[in-house]
């Protein structure tokens, strides 16, 4: 039972949490602590909210670049909305964030839908576009915390249940998503577009549609954790999120998403964004300097990657002895 339990890369990665929380207790006691446990989570749940949607797009055989920057550009608005308008409830700046990003999504989408631009190509091109129109908007300034109202940036992090808002919106997030991937013929057709599109096209799935739709599922998942991070932080600026994008690509990695499509589930993507939130939270505190901290990172990125391609590894049967020797 044990055996087929670890078969699972979710629990194989849970039981490394489990062993990586457990070695920086003993190192700084009071890390599990329930408030610090909390914390750590509050702090991941934007990671968790972009990894979801970075799933969707690379289960489908594809891949975001552009996440970040979409973020950046769905909380910005929200946020210039706010100032122009302070009288807007904040339920309409979060859905005009959100309607933001999935038009963002829907862009990238389009592109390797209709043109079939090569997705890395597409969002690339689309990363900068994005923060570009960041720029324009604001003409290179800061919204600033003294400029957005206090029930703007009052709902991450308000609580319900001892748990900030924030979270609540993650833990959705989480549940919606686990529904598409599971329960939905959208879902469905994820995994065999990224398996294998030719035979996806043979039981008469559309390739394009469905990227398409993992798109706008990232790019919505985008907008929404933009007025979260926006609001949060209280600030709002051109190079917000820069760089986070490989976080999330990471975070996906880790959790066990196949790079190639086709395998992976939406709790993975989940695991592993906690498994990266633990550690940037965990070396700092143990006095690991920045520089190793990266170094650190990019290490666990790397041993993620290698053994995702060892598992998804296809074995053939050698039969020829010449070929067997030259192995």
């Amino acid at each position: 039972m044990m055996a087929g339990l670890f078969k699972h890369r979710e629990a194989l990665l849970l039981v490394a949490i489990v062993l990586l929380v457990g070695a920086i207790e003993l190192r700084f006691p009071g890390f599990i602590a329930p408030r610090n446990l909390v914390s750590i989570y509050n702090d991941t749940a934007i990671l968790i909210i972009l990894a979801l949607g970075q799933a969707a797009v690379i289960l489908s055989r594809g891949i975001d670049l552009s996440i970040a920057a979409n973020l950046a550009l769905s909380g910005t608005i929200a946020a210039l909305l706010n100032v122009a308008f302070p009288d807007l409830p904040v339920i309409l700046l979060l859905a005009a964030s959100v309607a933001s990003g999935t038009l963002l999504g829907a862009i990238n989408g389009l592109l390797v839908w209709r043109l079939s631009i090569p997705p890395i190509v597409v969002t690339l091109g689309t990363m900068t576009i994005y923060r570009g129109t960041i720029f324009l908007l604001t003409d290179g300034a800061w919204v600033n915390a003294h400029e957005m109202t206090a029930a703007f940036k009052a709902v991450p992090r308000a609580t319900f249940l001892d748990l900030p808002v924030l979270s609540w919106v993650s833990l959705a997030a989480i549940a919606a998503m686990v529904v598409v991937f599971v329960y939905t013929r959208l879902g469905r057709a994820f995994y065999a577009v990224g398996g294998n599109p030719h035979a996806a096209v043979y039981t008469g799935i559309s390739v394009g549609r469905t990227h398409f739709f993992a798109y706008l599922i990232a790019g919505s998942l985008a907008g929404l954790a933009g007025y979260l991070w926006v609001a949060r932080y209280a600030v709002a600026y051109v190079d917000i999120a820069s760089g986070f994008e490989l976080d999330v690509v990471a975070a996906c990695v880790i959790g066990g998403i196949s790079i190639a499509g086709g395998a992976g589930t939406a709790i993975g993507a989940v695991l592993g964004a906690l498994f990266l939130g633990i550690i940037k939270n965990a070396l700092p505190v143990i006095n690991i300097s920045p520089f190793w901290q990266m170094a650190i990172s990019g290490a666990v990125i790397i041993i993620a990657v290698i053994v995702n391609a060892r598992g998804s590894r296809v074995k053939g049967r050698v039969i020829l002895k010449k070929a067997e020797h030259a192995l």
